[in-house]
Formats: structure tokens, C-alpha cells, sequence
């Protein structure tokens, strides 16, 4: 057994929510390049991370490093797919949706007007009312406002499977769009899954479903052995795959539904 990070953080999380998961996935990234080296794992209902070397941080300090970090536009004519660059002291490029050949596209929510610029922007201001909640930063739910137009709210990215889940229509009878009904956002899932996604993915199996798979304190791992990992790769003691479905809200626009667990390796 690897012997135990020496300093953590931790947040409560949902694994059965996909959005959350890779949430996490991208808490651990960030965390990795600011102290130089973490490792994590989840333990009954939390993920855990913790220090290589040295001090490390707190989840605390850890977010408002991220609000402080500069959004980047890459691309400023083309704000619906831009590339994103977060600043230091993370200097993380994000262009994931871009990615046809290892499948990141696949996992691209957004289409026609939405803007990846716009969404991801107005997240990760948001985030910001979420670190009094210490580690429960995934619960903050809001009408997230528009930064350029603070009158509008933004759409997220669906990517939490609370807010994908109710994405239809035919779900609750009408279209909350059509009748101006502000419906609420989890703007930390929301930004740090678009965090995850760059090294994390999701597994496709044959029909149509995506696998992710969990880690336990037994094995606490790297992010290049966690990203493994996560996607079904590679098999770990007491490692729990999850499965769960792209929901089409409409031709372009998706969002993750909620998963099930398939397999528990002993």
C-alpha cells in the first residue's frame, strides 16, 4: 500500500452524477499543478486530495487561486469553440471540444448560439459564493448571470446531471425558455468538469453508453495513472465503474444523465 498523501482537502461529492465525478477529476488537476504534485482518491461519499511534497494548500486557498487565475480567450472571433488558456499558477490550455481523434468533441453540450467563451466565463465568477461552503462547493445551485449582460442569465453546460436530467420539455410539460423561467445552475461542477475533461474522459462502450470508473484510499494515484483509470483502462482493488448516457436535449444540444454502477472490482 502507497503510503498516505501527506496533506488533504476534500469535498463531498455524488459519484452517480457524471458532472460531479469529472468535477473532481478537475479540482485534482488544478491542485496537481499548483502545489507541484498531488494525488487523490474518493473515500465514502468525499474526494480526497493530497500533497506529493511540501505544504500544499487548502481546498480555500486552492479556489481562489483558480478565481484569481485569468480566463484567456484564444480566439476571440470564434467564442463559440475558443480555446481556453487558465492562467498561472495553473497555465492550463483547455480545448477538449476540439478534439475529434481521442473523442473530446463527443462530449461538447454547446452548439448554435451558446458560447463556450460566455458559459465558462460566467462559471467561473460564480464559483466564487461557492468556497463558504467549504467542501460542499458542488451544492451552490444559482441563476447564473450573464458578465457582459447581468440582466440575462447564462445556460451552463449541462454537464451536472441534476440540471441534464430536467433538460426535456416532455419532462415537465412546457419550455421553461419560451415562459422566462429562470431555472438554476451548479456553477462549480459546472466549471471544473470543463477543467476535467481535458485529461479525464469517459469511457464509450458499444451501446451508446459512457463508463468512468473510481479509486479508493487503497490505491491513491497521479493524475496520469488516475486519468487511466478513470476511463475503464485500467483495473484497480475495490475500483466501481459507473455508465451513463449523453441525453440529446435537442439535434446539437446534449447533457450527461445520471449513471449506474455496472461493476465493482474486488
Amino acid at each position: 500500500m502507497k503510503t498516505p498523501a501527506k496533506s488533504r482537502i476534500q469535498v463531498n461529492v455524488d459519484v452517480t452524477n457524471p458532472g460531479q465525478y469529472f468535477a473532481c477529476c478537475g479540482l485534482f488537476e488544478l491542485a496537481d499543478r499548483a502545489w507541484n504534485g498531488a494525488e487523490a482518491w474518493f473515500d465514502n461519499g468525499a474526494f480526497c486530495v493530497g500533497t506529493l511534497e511540501g505544504e500544499g494548500g487548502t481546498l480555500e486557498t486552492l479556489l481562489n487561486d483558480l478565481l484569481a487565475a485569468k480566463l484567456q480567450i484564444e480566439e476571440p472571433d470564434e467564442l463559440t469553440t475558443s480555446p481556453l488558456t487558465l492562467g498561472g499558477p495553473f497555465n492550463l490550455r483547455l480545448d477538449w471540444w476540439r478534439d475529434d481523434q481521442a473523442g473530446g468533441s463527443t462530449f461538447k453540450t454547446w452548439a448554435g448560439q451558446q458560447k463556450v467563451v460566455g458559459i465558462s466565463t460566467a462559471m467561473h465568477h460564480a464559483m466564487r459564493r461557492a468556497i463558504p461552503l467549504g467542501p460542499n462547493i458542488f451544492e451552490l445551485a444559482e441563476s447564473i448571470p450573464d458578465p457582459d449582460e447581468p440582466k440575462k442569465s447564462v445556460a451552463p453546460f449541462y454537464f451536472d446531471a441534476r440540471r441534464a436530467a430536467g433538460a426535456l420539455n416532455l419532462d415537465i410539460g412546457f419550455s421553461t425558455d419560451a415562459q422566462k423561467i429562470e431555472t438554476l445552475s451548479f456553477p462549480s461542477v459546472e466549471f471544473l468538469c470543463l477543467v476535467g475533461l481535458q485529461r479525464f474522459r469517459p469511457w464509450p462502450n458499444d451501446d451508446r453508453t459512457y463508463w468512468y470508473q473510481t479509486w479508493t484510499p487503497l490505491t491513491p494515484l497521479t493524475p496520469p495513472v488516475a486519468a487511466a483509470v478513470a476511463c475503464g483502462a485500467v483495473s484497480v482493488p475495490g475500483g466501481q465503474l459507473y455508465s451513463f448516457r449523453l441525453l440529446f436535449r435537442t439535434k446539437y444540444l446534449k447533457g450527461f444523465l445520471p449513471a449506474t454502477p455496472i461493476r465493482g472490482d474486488q
